[in-house]
């Protein structure tokens, strides 16, 4: 292989599961237990607001006792060390690879403390409930709902995502499911345009096939 200068690494939800945050698609995660159609969805939130802002916070509540992990930790060295070109692109919305140490990090589908005003469309950080139709800091509007991206939403921050990993000389994937796209087709970009690709899971994702190389919990890596 070349030499690496320049690094993307996408993340999913079970990168934070060893924190206890809940995953989504596993045995026993928040789709087992929620419709995503009622608590998830822009027509969710203009049908019932009430059921989709409790949802969100419980889910922002949640983040006060949870901690960043081992992996969460390792990553925020690796940012701070590495000399070339590094972001870190996660599907998550809670703030471990932040207070783990990455400063190189991209929430593409928005964060849990952060507030957005649908009146003025500021976006402010947020630890409270929004389900009381708190005032808008910036122009005093009780239209703050969750600053997180609804199924049907465009995902944040694509414009700085693509031509990053096509500069990239190794896209990693860890903790995805492989299952959400745009994300899960971000593998593919990276091969076409002849990057290396890492897939470390402790389960093969629904995309492993397209990973030059994948890891899980055996312990072996395969080459494609």
């Amino acid at each position: 292989m070349d030499e690496i200068r320049n690094i993307v690494i996408l993340t999913g939800a079970g990168i934070s599961a060893e924190s206890g945050i809940d995953t989504f698609r596993t045995p026993g995660g928040l789709w087992t237990r929620f419709d995503p159609e009622e608590v998830a969805t822009a027509e969710a939130f203009a049908r019932n607001p009430d059921k989709l802002l409790g949802f969100y916070d419980m889910r922002r509540g949640a983040l006060d006792g949870r901690f960043p992990n081992a992996a969460h930790e390792a990553l925020g060295r690796l940012d701070a060390e590495w000399q070339g070109e590094f972001l870190i692109v996660t599907q998550n919305v809670d703030d471990l690879h932040e207070r783990g140490g990455a400063r190189r990090v991209l929430h593409m589908h928005g964060e849990h403390r952060n507030a957005w005003c649908t009146s003025c469309d500021t976006r402010t950080p947020w630890r409270d409930a929004l389900a009381n139709r708190p005032p808008c800091p910036a122009c005093g509007e009780p239209t703050l709902r969750p600053d997180v991206v609804l199924f049907g939403e465009m995902p944040y921050h694509m414009e700085k995502i693509y031509p990053a990993i096509r500069a990239a000389d190794l896209f990693v994937s860890i903790g995805t499911s492989g299952a959400v796209y745009p994300a899960a087709g971000f593998v593919r970009d990276a091969r076409d345009c002849g990057v290396a690709t890492l897939e470390l899971n402790l389960e093969p994702s629904e995309g492993s096939m397209w990973f030059n190389e994948v890891c899980d919990r055996s312990g072996t890596g395969l080459g494609r």
